[in-house]
């Protein structure tokens, strides 16, 4: 039973202006949360998630994370309302978007370029948040390479090991912590604000083709990482390449580079799913020591 006056009520709070529910419908699409459109005897709508109670910090760091991006006025995020627990059910309200998958990709380049410009003294995030529902820990630092090492790569390593995945992913994981150095030999990434979690299922656009990133899971960090999950799994097309390398070229060594970055998200799926995900992590390390190995 979803407790919808709990809900209204802090929406309602939120917003300083009453909110009375006339409808809420499901929505298709999420694979964690259940999303519903929530609309008022005004006529106004919100769209909400939902989960177990023991989500809230996972809905908390998100709110934060989508109000951190819509500070920076450089790309539009849904605004978040509020969140909270009503009725052992986790809840975040978010602005009513209506999206479309296709707009102004060249826009959306630019707008990534002028994000991943907001930058801080030290790599990492005030809080921790989560990739999907794995935690993600942002402890700041001054190296780079230390961090992914071991916030990153290592902590899927870790994942990976107390979930029984052994054997060849450990030694070529951890014979890759050793050489990270190396990829890194004529590089020195800047603090950048990232989204964190750029799939294409995290892009749309409004009617009138304005770019919406959402479910962020952000961090400062180097910006390759973000360029390199838009084609881990597709969904963005030439001219938003076209457009961001055009506002802040690329450094050579990112098409190398790019294989590390998506290996966190290899790793993290399959610590989730296991299966095929175990044999291409397994393979994209084995290319990324060979590459370090010649260096």
């Amino acid at each position: 039973m979803i407790a919808w006056r709990a809900v209204s009520a802090a929406i309602a709070d939120a917003t300083q202006a009453d909110f009375e529910l006339a409808d809420a419908q499901p929505l298709s699409g999420g694979s964690i949360n259940q999303a519903w459109r929530m609309t008022a005897t005004d006529g106004r709508s919100y769209f909400a998630k939902l989960n177990r109670a023991d989500t809230l910090p996972m809905f908390a760091a998100e709110q934060t994370g989508l109000a951190a991006v819509a500070a920076t006025a450089t790309v539009r995020v849904p605004h978040a309302i509020t969140c909270g627990v009503a009725a052992e059910r986790a809840f975040l309200v978010l602005e009513y978007l209506a999206l479309n998958s296709r707009g102004n990709a060249l826009l959306l380049g630019r707008q990534l370029a002028a994000l991943h410009r907001t930058q801080a003294p030290q790599f990492g995030w005030q809080q921790d948040n989560t990739l999907g529902t794995t935690p993600q820990h942002n402890a700041r630092s001054s190296d780079w390479v230390a961090f992914w090492s071991e916030q990153r790569l290592g902590f899927q390593l870790d994942l990976a090991a107390r979930n029984g995945y052994r054997g060849e992913l450990q030694k070529q994981g951890r014979e890759l912590q050793q050489k990270l150095p190396q990829l890194f030999a004529d590089y020195r990434p800047v603090p950048s604000l990232l989204h964190g979690d750029l799939w294409g299922g995290n892009r749309a656009y409004c009617e009138d083709g304005t770019p919406v990133l959402f479910d962020p899971a952000p961090y400062f960090g180097d910006r390759e990482a973000d360029l390199a999950m838009t084609e881990l799994f597709g969904g963005f097309d030439a001219q938003f390449y076209t457009a961001y390398h055009a506002a802040w070229p690329l450094d050579p060594g990112y098409v190398q580079r790019k294989t590390l970055y998506n290996l966190y998200h290899i790793l993290n799926h399959a610590n989730l799913f296991g299966g095929g995900y175990l044999r291409q992590a397994e393979a994209m390390m084995q290319r990324l020591n060979l590459a370090a190995g010649n260096r």
